[in-house]
């Protein structure tokens, strides 16, 4: 997901764009923009880092609450670096291990939800995110969270594939039925022929031939001292040997990169 900055409110640009981002007075501003975002299934990760960075200077303006949301969107526009830029953002314990508040079990769950999308593992994600009841409480104030995730999910997917097995996606976007159908026709545009999916050709998935040419010149020259060259013993022919074997090489290294790719 690409944030369009034509869709950032005028005061939210005017904040970001001048030395009120660091005033902690903009703090319960940029809170509800999260809110809003949350609700309107936008998102803006300039603004939320300059949030928790407001945070980072006055802990005790700080809404675990509205954390958590940002985490949850950030989520949503995997693989981008956002989730990760939001964690070094985090008090150190957030992420120690037992939890030791509420706060940092959520932000431990989160984290898990991240590294499973991370490793390209969605069935486990599906799994895991249906595993407990509090990653339902985290993302209940994301409209359209598992939406969002699926069309990312599909993002990938047509990345590095021209068809896919019916049973393998379904597994992957965690839907089965009319409602996968609905989803990867009309969301993706893709096609079912009976037991395989076909995504159309993009410039991710299409197969090219390149053909990459370099001229490898080396102009390093041999300088030998003349009194040199002819007190040693076939002096002279040595140094032809040299220059005709230095040519020689450059014409066996600009063959090699002319080959096709």
């Amino acid at each position: 997901m690409t944030f369009d900055t034509s869709t950032r409110p005028e005061h939210i640009q005017g904040i970001l764009s001048s030395l009120d981002r660091y005033n902690p007075e903009t703090v319960t501003i940029f809170q509800d923009y999260v809110q809003q975002q949350c609700e309107n299934r936008t998102y803006d990760s300039l603004a939320n880092l300059a949030l928790l960075k407001l945070y980072q200077f006055n802990p005790h303006l700080t809404r675990d609450e509205t954390i958590t949301n940002i985490l949850v969107k950030a989520l949503t526009v995997f693989p981008s670096a956002d989730f990760g830029l939001c964690l070094h953002l985090l008090p150190a314990n957030a992420l120690t291990e037992p939890p030791i508040d509420p706060f940092a079990e959520a932000v431990l769950k989160l984290f898990s939800l991240s590294r499973l999308l991370e490793a390209c593992e969605y069935r486990e994600f599906w799994m895991t995110l249906e595993s407990d009841d509090l990653y339902a409480d985290l993302v209940t104030d994301c409209a359209g969270f598992e939406e969002l995730i699926r069309l990312r999910i599909a993002s990938a997917t047509a990345q590095s594939n021209r068809e896919i097995s019916r049973e393998l996606i379904e597994g992957w976007l965690n839907l089965a039925g009319d409602g996968f159908e609905s989803f990867v026709k009309g969301s993706c545009g893709w096609a079912i022929e009976g037991d395989v999916v076909k995504i159309p050709l993009n410039k991710e998935n299409e197969a090219k031939t390149t053909v990459t040419r370099e001229n490898v010149k080396f102009d390093r020259e041999f300088a030998f001292p003349s009194a040199s060259v002819h007190s040693i013993p076939g002096g002279l022919g040595i140094v032809a040997n040299l220059w005709r074997g230095n040519a020689e090489f450059q014409r066996v290294i600009k063959r090699a990169y002319e080959q096709p790719a």
